[in-house]
This record gives C-alpha cells, sequence and structure tokens, in this order.
C-alpha cells in the first residue's frame, strides 16, 4: 500500500507567469482513415493554468467533449503531446496511466455514478480504496463538512436528496487531491436549483481549495460562472474568454442546508 502519489516534477508557467496543471501541445484527434476520416481535434495549443476554472463550450461536433477525453487520458491522441503537471501522459503505457488517473485526476459525471449498495462515505473514498492509498482523514473531514454531508455519511443513496448526491459525487472526486477535477456535462439532466448547487461547489472547490477545474458545458450560464472559457469550432480554439474580475461575486453556497 502506498501512502501518496509519487510526487509530480514542479509545473511549468504559461505566458502569464501563472503556474501550469495541464499543457497540450499540437494535439490532433482522428477517427478513421481515408476518405472517411474525420479530424476531432486539430493541432490544439492550450494551457490550463493551476488552481483556475475552465469551461470549454462549443456546438456538437466541435471537439469539446474530446478535448476533455484526451486531456484526462480517457482518449489516446492521434498527434501532438499532454503533460499533467510535467508528466507527459501521452507517453504513458497504459498501466501507469490507469495509475495516474487514479492518484491525480478527479472526475465528475452527469449522472454521478454512485455505487447504490455503498454508503456515501464509502462512495467518497472508492477512488483512494481502488489506489491502495491511506485516507487522509483531515482532508477528507473537511470536504464533507465544507459540503454539508457530514452527517450523512452512513447512508445510501437512494436515502439521499438530489443535493446531497451531487455533493458526494464531487467530493468523490476531490478526495485524492488531484492535479485536475475534470466535470463533463455535469449539469446537463438537472434542475435549476439543483445546477446552481452543482456550480457553486465546483466554484468554491477552486475558490477555498486551490483546485484545477475543466467543465465541458453547452450552457453558457453555467460556463460564465468559470475564471475562463474556451469556445471550440471544428476542432480548434475559435475564442478564449479570460473573466477573471469580470465574474459577479456569488454567495458562498450553503452546504449545511439540506435539500
Amino acid at each position: 500500500m502506498t501512502t501518496a502519489a509519487q510526487a509530480a516534477p514542479p509545473p511549468s508557467a504559461d505566458s502569464s507567469g501563472d503556474p501550469v496543471a495541464l499543457r497540450a501541445r499540437a494535439v490532433t484527434r482522428t477517427y478513421g482513415s481515408g476518405a472517411g476520416t474525420v479530424t476531432a481535434l486539430d493541432a490544439v495549443d492550450l494551457d490550463i493554468a493551476r488552481g483556475a476554472f475552465t469551461a470549454i463550450m462549443g456546438p456538437s461536433g466541435s471537439g469539446k467533449s474530446t478535448l476533455l477525453h484526451v486531456l484526462a487520458g480517457l482518449d489516446e491522441v492521434s498527434s501532438g503531446s499532454i503533460e499533467l503537471e510535467g508528466t507527459e501522459i501521452t507517453s504513458l503505457r497504459d498501466d501507469a496511466l490507469t495509475r495516474l488517473r487514479r492518484e491525480r485526476i478527479g472526475f465528475v459525471f452527469q449522472s454521478f455514478n454512485l455505487l447504490p449498495m455503498l454508503t456515501a462515505e464509502e462512495n467518497i473514498l472508492l477512488p483512494l480504496e481502488l489506489a491502495g492509498t491511506r485516507v487522509d482523514r483531515a482532508w477528507f473531514d473537511t470536504l464533507t463538512s465544507a459540503f454539508g454531508i457530514a452527517d450523512r455519511l452512513d447512508h445510501l443513496p437512494s436515502q439521499l436528496s438530489g443535493g446531497q448526491i451531487q455533493r458526494v459525487a464531487i467530493s468523490r472526486a476531490l478526495v485524492t487531491s488531484p492535479a485536475v477535477v475534470f466535470a463533463d456535462e455535469p449539469t446537463g439532466n438537472l434542475d435549476s436549483r439543483t445546477t446552481e448547487e452543482v456550480l457553486d461547489f465546483l466554484r468554491l472547490s477552486v475558490d477555498e481549495f486551490g483546485q484545477t477545474v475543466v467543465m465541458v458545458t453547452h450552457e453558457r450560464d453555467a460556463a460564465e460562472r468559470a475564471d475562463r472559457i474556451l469556445t471550440l469550432a471544428d476542432g480548434r480554439i475559435a475564442s478564449d474568454e479570460d473573466l477573471r474580475g469580470i465574474r459577479t461575486p456569488r454567495t458562498a453556497p450553503q452546504g449545511q442546508e439540506q435539500r
């Protein structure tokens, strides 16, 4: 059993001097061959700042989901390179890439994907169990307190409200202290109230814990909760908006309120 992931090399910095969590260079992803070749990503260059909330938007077929998948090591690139805090993930063997995803990447999915037979606490701690990593109880307590679920840890998902379920899912993504959390359309199937909760807690993870978050969304209102919006078109970055200093501060989420 290990007590922590291997130490990552020191992160490089982008042109503004901010430390970089993720770096993509000339990343291309194609599917098919010959006349049927489809280019999902076309020589994308990108730096994602550490401790920032980045939203990726674009119409259907723009390449936004493909970009998230290759950045997270869930899909291969056809050419180019991707670095996660100094580790080039595009050159890793499958077993090393699997270990990196478990130890250094967190995921929040549209459906949240809690296991119904496990309690809230067991669901949150599952990534640590799979990685064979010791639980940092102080960090676990900090997360569950901040997200208002400390008194629901012995409950099964069927005994939780929709708001509590998404808090458990986000806590699970953060429990390994990952380099980056990827959120793939996390508000896609939610009502407006729960959508706001999800965005509030993703925002909280950045502002309070310094977490790097990359979120794919088709909703402009959701994207505007981020520090930066990247818009893709035809596999390329069509626009890059910096919202820092523009985004209106919101009241902190009420983590203790039960929904």
